[in-house]
């Protein structure tokens, strides 16, 4: 089936070429492309342009989700992708997620892969619920399946119902996309695909994993996005500010501890030490601030 891809760039020249040479391998037929360009200071517009893809060039930067917006605004098929420029297709089951869209109301996700093929954390629990300690204090690949599945669904083998999943690929249909926003416009960086989740969640519209979609997602764990204080400090604070809007004090407080025992824990373990410390610190500062 046909359907619209909405790809938002923001100097992602670099990565496009590939992202649009796996759509053409793979895929029976070509879907609408729609690229928005988000101030950028590269010639990624003018790749996409002699690609084929729609262009809209957007005033400045106003961030993911307003471009997105903007990208879904135009599509003209029932089925819209969200697709990030640093995804790659490996094979043509986007088709699939698309079809999987076209007959339910619900927010389908594929799972992520990094570039030597192992899982990404792409899809997670609901925040702010019991199942947040267990994960910190436990191993959850030692755990009876049910409970690993409830505390890693982006490792579940078949489809399954998850709190959220993160936005680099997030299929729907157009007119869900529309009515969901999809993303809130005000939310500049980070915690928008969260938010999209929750508050898709609040109107019975489930995010849904289909773990027998694969693509590649190359930018997820890059070593200096991973230690980036600045970037990380921002992601603790953003996560908090989306959870306490939408899911209240309680589960914020609930999260907060969670959030608090992981980072410690590993920290303590030496796991990814530098991270984890860093969060841990930008956690405390957040709730202060906000005491």
């Amino acid at each position: 089936m046909s359907f619209s891809l909405c790809v938002v760039l923001h100097n992602s020249e670099s990565e496009l070429g590939a992202l649009l040479d796996s759509i053409d391998s793979h895929l029976s037929v070509r879907p609408q492309i729609i690229c928005v360009d988000s101030g950028s200071t590269d010639e990624g517009a003018a790749l996409a342009r002699s690609r084929g893809a729609e262009v809209i060039v957007m005033d400045g930067n106003p961030g993911f989700g307003a471009a997105n917006n903007a990208a879904v605004s135009a599509a003209a098929e029932d089925v819209a992708v969200l697709l990030n420029p640093d995804c790659r297709l490996i094979d043509s089951s986007l088709e699939r997620l698309a079809v999987a869209a076209s007959n339910r109301r619900a927010l389908m996700a594929p799972r992520l892969l990094n570039e030597n093929g192992s899982i990404q954390d792409s899809a997670h629990p609901l925040p702010g619920g019991w199942d947040g300690y267990l994960a910190a204090i436990t191993v959850p690949r030692l755990l009876p399946r049910s409970l690993r599945e409830r505390l890693q669904p982006f490792r579940s083998d078949h489809e399954i119902e998850v709190g959220w999943a993160i936005g680099a690929c997030v299929a729907g249909q157009t007119a869900l996309l529309r009515e969901l926003g999809p993303f809130n416009p005000d939310d500049f960086l980070f915690a928008e695909d969260l938010d999209l989740c929750l508050r898709a969640r609040a109107l019975a519209i489930p995010t849904i994993l289909d773990p027998s979609v694969e693509l590649i997602h190359s930018g997820a764990h890059t070593s200096a996005a991973r230690t980036d204080r600045a970037r990380l400090e921002l992601q603790v604070r953003r996560r908090r500010e989306v959870i306490g809007r939408q899911l209240g004090p309680l589960a914020l407080a609930r999260d907060d501890r969670s959030q608090k025992m992981t980072f410690s824990i590993r920290a303590a373990v030496k796991r990814d030490r530098e991270r984890n410390l860093i969060q841990l610190k930008a956690l405390r500062a957040a709730q202060n601030r906000s005491s």
